[in-house]
């Protein structure tokens, strides 16, 4: 009788606290620093044709938990997927120091994901009202460059690719309007530190800087 007492004051005490308790997955979207300096400083423009597209999107999934500290206080833990906007080069029509066309064509594409991990606190103000929230934490990067060559008929003449990752920290701030007990719509910012790769001297990626998204969350 005493083991089924205790058993049931254990679970009317922790279920509230479990039920506080927001565990929850969120899409993003935004836009953010971006400085592919490897890419812009290839070719001198007078001896070809160069066209660069550059892009600072960013799509971004996230998995989040939420543990409530009293009836406003919240320490939140995340960790995301962030896909980056490629990054083209392409270099056509070479032509030698008196003009005259070589032909040929020579493209590269750069390609970055990371991986964000952070702790925030959170200034929960319940359904129907705006929260604030504020964090740190550190971010894995990948970056990929593929690169190809072609002759003047158009048949390859190279193919390659070269990659590298690093981690470093960042700090984010935000916040998110609740509709409901399930969705949250919000806007979020984000400064990274010391994002940029290199690899032999040449820059693979930088995304160090500020970005903002805006953000979709739902719990459950």
């Amino acid at each position: 009788m005493k083991k089924t007492l205790l058993t049931v004051l254990t679970v009317l005490f922790f279920a509230p606290m479990a039920f506080a308790d927001n565990w929850g997955a969120a899409v993003k979207a935004g836009l953010g620093e971006n400085d592919p300096k490897t890419m812009k400083n290839t070719y001198d423009d007078s001896f070809a044709n160069k066209e660069m597209t550059e892009s600072g999107g960013i799509f971004g999934v996230e998995g989040l938990y939420e543990h409530r500290l009293n009836e406003k206080d919240t320490l939140g833990f995340k960790v995301g997927l962030d896909f980056y906007g490629e990054n083209e080069l392409e270099i056509s029509n070479f032509r030698d120091v008196w003009g005259r066309p070589l032909g040929g064509k020579r493209e590269a594409t750069e390609n970055t994901y990371a991986i964000p991990l952070t702790v925030y606190y959170k200034r929960d103000n319940g359904i129907k009202n705006w929260s604030f929230f504020a964090g740190v934490g550190i971010t894995y990067i990948h970056s990929e460059v593929e690169g190809e060559v072609e002759d003047y008929m158009g048949r390859d003449l190279l193919s390659e690719k070269t990659s590298d990752s690093k981690v470093f920290p960042h700090l984010m701030a935000g916040t998110e309007y609740r509709f409901t007990q399930l969705f949250a719509l919000g806007l979020e910012a984000k400064y990274n530190f010391s994002a940029k790769i290199t690899k032999n001297g040449d820059v693979l990626s930088d995304r160090s800087g500020l970005s903002g998204a805006v953000t979709a969350r739902f719990y459950f």
